[in-house]
């Protein structure tokens, strides 16, 4: 590939539902990032191939207390993008509360506490318009799961302020009504011209296609036309996504590619408007649809800086960096500095200790972009048996590599623990273990291996293959190497991506058997540094 090209998928890593703006000569992005905290992350682009996180709006979930536990596939859906009046504006959906609207003056904060606009369940995908004469619009769409229907996009006029909508909406776009439609719902609205336009997926994420509606009123009536459709690609989808047009007068679209555990990787395509008015997205011929493309003319813009967002991390002044994200609202006391460097974890007392997927307090990342070599240097300073700390590798089901007192001291463990049943864990399996409970991943390799010192640092190793595969190993002093013989294939998480993480944690004691007291009393972990390589 030559220097002048640039290779889908430019965000290979879990970006749901993107929405992009440009100002000036900068582009921003936002993505979906439904339980993780903290919410929102915002991206920021000179050339719409290189990104790098530039803050989150969301330093936390509401209601709190909800949101004290993993409440996966909830939280925040896709949100939309905008600057206006000299501000910027994230409109975004809690499908179980309604839409949601926070301003800030930079892209990287600080960020208004979310203010609703529209409140019930089945809410999603907003998307605002400000219109050239000074009035103001919202559409989203409707998730089946909280409403009872989806398929159908609907309209507001709203103050220009967004502190309100003025009508109660109509349906402007009614998938039920055009042949073959199903699942229409990512609603991006734009005005170009005399004409008012909204780009809206259809046809499901992993099976659908893009299409664009224009119209001469807001309220319609639209006219339709599918624009990017899988075809001959192995793109799947294609789906949600965004229109934005450069300095330079380029026009483009990203939308994303679902990708199971490697999560819904961001797509970069070529777009025009042809001569009857209609956009030409991704590679096409005839008056057909276009088709994605794997590679492409970079943008005529300067190349920007980092390819892809931070990864790796060691955690100046005890700060996770951008890329990291918890589970649910985090606690002040779950990490701090760590001694004499890195990021110190405190072992949560907690009756989810031996399942990470309920576990509050999961540092965790997007998948790196396989192939991927993951290392974490960790020390376990613990007195309670049962206190663990390690790296792991978290989706609907996990696998863990770390370390864990026993009886005798600090040993190297290496766990697994499948998918639970619809019915929830604890199914037997023939082979004897109980489905949903962990277990040691790589019998007869014979671990726990005894650490051979109090206060010994393990170097926790992952290598991630293309296909999800991710094989375990660990370095203890001595120079002993310790390889896991069992492969693991990550599992995508509830709407997301599987997620790198670090953990530590200890089980209740008996005077609070439920984990909420005493959480410091269990002891920590120091990780002096987590490497992202290769990917």
């Amino acid at each position: 590939m030559s220097d002048r090209e640039y290779r889908n998928p430019v965000l290979d890593g879990d970006w749901s539902d993107p929405d992009v703006i440009r100002v000036g000569d900068d582009f921003y992005l936002v993505a979906s990032s439904f339980h993780r905290v903290p919410g929102l992350p915002v991206l920021r682009s000179t050339d719409l191939i290189g990104w790098t996180i530039v803050g989150h709006a969301l330093d936390r979930l509401e209601p709190a207390t909800e949101f004290a536990e993993p409440q996966h596939g909830c939280g925040v859906w896709a949100p939309a993008i905008r600057h206006h009046a000299g501000r910027f504006w994230i409109f975004f959906p809690d499908p179980d509360r309604g839409l949601f609207v926070t301003t800030a003056p930079s892209a990287a904060g600080p960020w208004s506490r979310p203010h609703p606009v529209k409140t019930g369940r089945g809410l999603i995908d907003p998307c605002p318009l400000w219109d050239a004469d000074g009035s103001a619009y919202l559409v989203h769409a409707w998730a089946r799961s909280r409403a009872g229907f989806n398929n159908r996009i609907t309209c507001h006029r709203m103050s220009p302020d967004a502190s309100r909508l003025l009508d109660e909406g109509r349906t402007v776009i009614d998938g039920d009504q055009i042949p073959g439609y199903r699942g229409l719902e990512g609603p991006k609205a734009y005005r170009r011209g005399d004409w008012y336009w909204i780009f809206a997926p259809a046809g499901g994420v992993a099976t659908g296609w893009q299409a664009v509606f224009r119209s001469r009123h807001i309220f319609g009536p639209y006219e339709h036309r599918t624009v990017l459709v899988q075809g001959d690609t192995d793109v799947n989808g294609p789906h949600q996504g965004a229109w934005v047009d450069t300095a330079t007068g380029q026009d483009w679209f990203l939308h994303f590619q679902d990708r199971g555990a490697a999560g819904r990787v961001v797509h970069l395509q070529p777009m025009r408007w042809a001569e009857d008015g209609w956009p030409r997205i991704g590679r096409y011929a005839g008056d057909g649809p276009g088709t994605p493309v794997r590679r492409h003319t970079r943008p005529d813009l300067p190349n920007g800086g980092p390819t892809a967002p931070a990864a790796s991390d060691d955690f100046p002044a005890g700060e996770p960096g951008q890329q990291w994200t918890w589970p649910a609202n985090p606690r002040p006391d779950w990490y701090g500095p760590g001694r004499p460097r890195g990021l110190r974890l405190t072992c949560v007392r907690s009756a989810d200790v031996t399942d990470l997927r309920r576990l509050s307090n999961v540092l965790g990342q997007r998948l790196p972009a396989a192939p991927a070599t993951v290392t974490a240097e960790l020390t376990l300073d613990s007195d309670v048996p049962g206190g663990r700390a390690g790296l792991t590798i978290l989706g609907r089901s996990y696998a863990w590599i770390g370390l864990e007192r026993t009886a005798t001291g600090a040993a190297l463990v290496c766990r697994v623990a499948d998918g639970p049943p619809a019915d929830g864990v604890g199914t037997p399996m023939p082979d004897g273990h109980t489905r949903g409970a962990e277990r040691d991943l790589a019998p007869p390799v014979p671990l726990p291996v005894p650490l051979p010192a109090e206060g010994a640092t393990a170097t926790l190793r992952v290598n991630i293959s293309p296909d999800n595969v991710c094989r375990f190993a660990a370095e203890l002093p001595g120079a002993r190497r310790v390889t896991v013989d069992t492969p693991y294939v990550a599992q995508p998480g509830h709407w997301v991506g599987a997620t790198l993480g670090v953990f530590a944690a200890a089980p209740p004691s008996g005077a609070d058997p439920a984990g909420a007291a005493g959480a410091g009393a269990a002891g920590y972990a120091d990780i002096a540094r987590v490497t992202v390589a290769g990917g």
